[in-house]
């Protein structure tokens, strides 16, 4: 099929072009589904969601904490900041997941660059 093929390489040459902030907001977007997927399931499910977004949480703390990292200090101390919150929300024995699917979805839309 070469029209499938074509839609493929389309992608791939589109998805080269998409910014950082794009990428980024993706993976919170994609983490936030796996959330609201599990929010309602069974444990394995939320372990797995729960596990995920610590992990991108984690990455992104680790991130903050770079002196390397050329965001303005403020900003990365309350990023830093809402991700802390994030993990002790996950800590806690029934985590609010209409609370962490809120900030994924915050900060996508920041990235984004939407309101």
């Amino acid at each position: 099929m070469p029209n499938a093929s074509h839609a493929i390489h389309a992608y791939k040459a589109a998805f080269r072009y998409r910014s950082q902030r794009d990428r980024e907001a993706d993976v919170f977007r994609q983490t936030t589904s796996a959330l609201k997927g599990a929010k309602d399931a069974g444990a394995i499910q939320q372990i797995r969601a729960l596990t995920d977004n610590r992990r991108l949480w984690t990455t992104v703390g680790d991130l903050m904490r770079d002196p390397a990292n050329a965001l303005p200090e403020p900003l990365r101390a309350g990023i830093l900041s809402i991700g802390m919150t994030v993990q002790r929300e996950m800590d806690q024995e029934s985590p609010d997941f209409d609370f962490l699917i809120s900030i994924n979805e915050d900060i996508a839309a920041g990235l984004a660059g939407q309101p």
